[in-house]
C-alpha cells in the first residue's frame, strides 16, 4: 500500500431531506479521479482506504454511505436502499465536477460498484472489485444460515446465542427483530453479535484486533442494522440481477479487475466465478492464501497493482 496521507478537502453533501453524506478528497488535485465505495453496507471509510491509490496520479475520493461513518443520521434505515446509494454516488460525481472516474469497491462495495456502473456506464473508466457479492439468496444463506457455520463453529455459537432456538431457522429475520427492538440494550447486544460474526470470519488467520472493532457501539449499531436492513430486503433488487447478461452487457466495455480470496467465506469465490462466466472479458485474480479482508497481504498487493494499471487511463 502507499504511505498514509491526509485529505486536502473534506465536506458534506445533502442528498435528501433526511441524509447528509461525509466525503473527503486526497492525493493529486489534478489527478485522475477514483471513488472508493466501502463495504457493509454500513461499514464507512477509514484512513487506510486512501492507500490503495498512487497519490501522485489519483484524485482519491472517499465517502460514507447513508447512515454509515460520519454521514448523518447514523444508522438511519429510512430512504436507505441500493438505488438511493447509486443516486448519491452520481450526485457526488456531479458535485465534484468529475466527468468520469475509476470505481473501486470490495464486498458490498463490489455490489454497489456493479449497480452504479450498470446505471451509469458512461461515467466509469474502470472497475477494481474485491470479494464479489451480488446479494443472491444463496450467498446470504451460505454466510448467515448454513455454510460458513461449518468452518467457524465457535464463532457461530456466539452469533446464534442472542437468538431463541425456535427462531434460528431464519437468522436474518430473527436478527431483524432484535436490531429494531425498542430497548437499546437488546438492539446493541444484537448489533455487536452480528458484527462480531463477520469480523471473526473475514480473514484467513483470525485477527483479534479486527474482531474488537465489533465492540465499538456506534460502528456495530450502524454496520449491523444497515446490513440486516439490506439483506432482509434482498438488496432492493431481483435475485441475481447484477449477474444478468443484459445488465453485464451495459458494462462489458469497461476494464475490470477482480481480486478474490480463495478462502473468502463472507463472499465465497463462487460469485466471482459466476461473474467471470457471464463477463469473460474481466481479469480475475484468485489469491490462494487469503480470506475476505482487503488487508491480507496477497489481496492488498493485487489491488494496488490493479489501481496502478488503471492510473493512466
Amino acid at each position: 500500500m502507499y504511505p498514509p496521507i491526509e485529505p486536502y478537502q473534506t465536506g458534506t453533501l445533502k442528498v435528501s431531506d433526511i441524509h447528509t453524506l461525509y466525503y473527503e478528497i486526497s492525493g493529486n488535485k489534478e489527478g485522475t479521479p477514483v471513488v472508493f465505495l466501502h463495504g457493509g453496507p454500513g461499514g464507512g471509510v477509514g484512513e487506510s482506504d486512501r492507500r490503495f491509490f498512487n497519490p501522485e496520479k489519483y484524485k482519491i475520493i472517499l465517502y460514507d454511505q447513508r447512515g454509515a461513518g460520519k454521514s448523518t443520521p447514523s444508522a438511519c434505515l429510512e430512504e436507505n436502499t441500493t438505488w438511493d446509494l447509486v443516486k448519491d454516488t452520481e450526485k457526488l460525481r456531479e458535485e465534484l465536477q468529475v466527468e468520469k472516474w475509476h470505481v473501486f469497491g470490495g464486498s458490498w462495495g463490489s455490489t454497489l460498484s456493479l449497480a452504479y456502473a450498470q446505471s451509469h456506464p458512461d461515467r466509469v473508466k474502470s472497475l477494481t472489485l474485491r470479494g464479489i457479492f451480488t446479494l443472491r439468496k444463496s450467498e446470504l444463506a451460505f454466510f448467515y444460515q448454513n455454510g460458513a457455520s461449518h468452518l467457524f463453529p465457535e464463532a457461530w455459537e456466539e452469533y446464534v446465542a442472542p437468538i431463541p432456538e425456535s427462531e434460528r431457522h431464519d437468522m436474518v429475520l430473527a436478527y431483524h427483530a432484535q436490531l429494531n427492538a425498542v430497548d437499546d440494550e437488546t438492539r446493541l447486544k444484537a448489533a455487536k453479535a452480528w458484527s462480531k460474526w463477520e469480523m471473526a470470519t473475514s480473514k484467513l488467520y483470525v485477527d483479534p484486533q479486527h474482531i474488537a472493532e465489533a465492540d465499538k457501539d456506534d460502528f456495530a449499531n450502524a454496520f449491523a442494522r444497515i446490513e440486516n436492513h439490506y439483506f432482509i430486503n434482498s438488496g432492493f433488487m431481483r435475485d441475481g440481477q447484477l449477474l444478468d447478461k443484459q445488465e453485464i452487457d451495459k458494462i462489458r466495455h469497461i476494464p475490470c479487475i477482480v481480486v478474490q480470496g480463495r478462502y473468502d467465506v463472507v463472499c465465497p469465490a463462487t460469485t466471482a466465478h459466476a461473474l467471470k462466466k457471464v463477463w469473460p472479458e474481466l481479469t480475475l485474480n484468485i489469491i490462494p492464501d487469503a480470506g475476505h479482508s482487503s488487508r491480507e497481504p496477497g489481496t492488498t498487493k493485487k489491488l494496488v497493482e490493479a489501481t496502478d494499471s488503471f492510473a493512466d487511463l
